[in-house]
């Protein structure tokens, strides 16, 4: 499946893999097809490490999600650069419609064990066009939002996910 992520800084184009984590695939598209990810934001940039997004309007107001997904994390897929991920709660199998695109290779997040501490962040695709575009959000400002840390001080609006 390809993935394109259209954002007020440009288009991401993903590789998702089916066969390594075919229920996050599918979770992933349920919520593209449905347009919840429309005009959501990247609401948390981290440079070095990961932009997050797939949750929360341009107002910081959260999003209704559905039921949370089983943590397909134990597919032998790693956080690397490019790489999207599952974005969770402490609970390894909390993920629902959030996610995030890794900036480094962030080995520390891959699969150990299927211990609370061990499980990581499913990978379920990679970047294949527009890391130029991730980088760029990567480097905008950032600051407090209420509780929240590292959010972009100018919006980095999620226009629309498409999956095929």
């Amino acid at each position: 499946m390809k993935a394109t992520i259209v954002t007020n800084h440009g288009t991401i184009t993903l590789e998702l893999d089916e066969s390594a984590a075919p229920g996050t695939c599918a979770n992933f598209k349920r919520y593209a097809d449905e347009g919840h990810y429309n005009n959501t934001i990247f609401h948390r940039v981290i440079p070095s490490f990961m932009i997050q997004g797939g949750g929360f309007d341009a107002d910081m107001n959260q999003k209704q999600t559905h039921e949370n997904i089983k943590n397909e994390a134990n597919n032998g897929l790693q956080n690397k650069t490019g790489s999207i991920a599952m974005a969770r709660t402490p609970d390894p199998h909390s993920a629902s419609s959030q996610f995030f695109i890794n900036l480094s290779d962030n080995d520390f997040l891959n699969f150990q064990n299927e211990s609370p501490d061990g499980w990581g962040y499913c990978v379920f695709g990679s970047t294949t066009e527009g890391m130029d575009v991730v980088n760029a959000i990567a480097g905008v400002t950032t600051g407090n939002h209420g509780p929240h840390g590292d959010v972009p001080t100018e919006t980095v609006l999620i226009e629309s996910i498409s999956v095929e």
